[in-house]
């Protein structure tokens, strides 16, 4: 499903950008086409391109492709975390511009990816609270000047750390949708829990959360159509 959000910034001209998130090895060809029907200036991805070194391939081929079409903007995740190779480089080779705890502009948007808090190659458990990010960067990026859209690729880093700073949008993955949902609300994500918060939509106007393409898990998902988002800026 691609869902549509229209945002009203003030900007100097119309931007749309194209939101890709946890991308777990799924298919690639079905999502360059939404793309090239879009019509976007730009791809962005909050994280979880590369599941790991099982599954980089997938996420590379979709870097490369993509890169074809126009612009990608690329934040780390949790799962980049868990490979053994250097995913900035990888990432880079394929054509995308990777935002490690940097910033980028794109057509009078400023460009922020906020890097997951987990050590490279850490175990990782779905119950523990996701390690905090580099707070410092964070405060400098929510000091420049200019439409601020920060890639994050944790919906729960929104309460913690960015709600109280003057970022424009922050857009996030991670939460699956919360991989079953039931009566408008997600079940369980990481970081978050039982009945979390932060798992799909638009939240006090400054918070998108996508449920994701790719599905990690060998439970399956339920009620959580796989998303692609497409937000319009003008």
């Amino acid at each position: 499903m691609t869902t549509e959000y229209q945002i009203t910034a003030g900007l100097p001209r119309p931007t749309a950008f194209f939101v890709v998130s946890d991308l777990h090895g799924c298919a690639v060809d079905p999502i360059i086409e939404l793309i090239k029907k879009s019509g976007c200036g730009a791809v962005l991805l909050p994280g979880d391109c590369f599941h790991g070194d099982e599954m980089y391939m997938t996420g590379a081929e979709f870097l490369r492709e993509a890169s074809k079409v126009c612009p990608v903007f690329f934040s780390i995740g949790n799962h980049e975390m868990k490979c053994g190779f250097d995913v900035t480089a990888e990432a880079e080779r394929c054509g995308a511009s990777v935002l490690d705890n940097s910033s980028a502009e794109f057509n009078g948007v400023i460009i922020g990816g906020l890097t997951t808090g987990y050590p490279k190659l850490e175990k990782q458990t779905h119950f523990k609270k996701s390690p905090p990010p580099d707070l410092e960067w964070l405060e400098r990026f929510s000091a420049l000047p200019g439409y601020k859209l920060l890639l994050c690729h944790h919906p729960e880093y929104y309460a913690r750390y960015i709600r109280r700073l003057p970022v424009d949008l922050t857009v996030s993955g991670h939460a699956h949708g919360g991989q079953w949902r039931f009566f408008g609300r997600g079940v369980f994500a990481p970081g978050q829990g039982i009945f979390p918060k932060y798992t799909s939509g638009m939240y006090e106007g400054r918070l998108i959360v996508s449920r994701g393409v790719g599905n990690p898990h060998f439970i399956p998902r339920i009620n959580n159509k796989p998303e692609v988002i497409v937000i319009k800026i003008k």
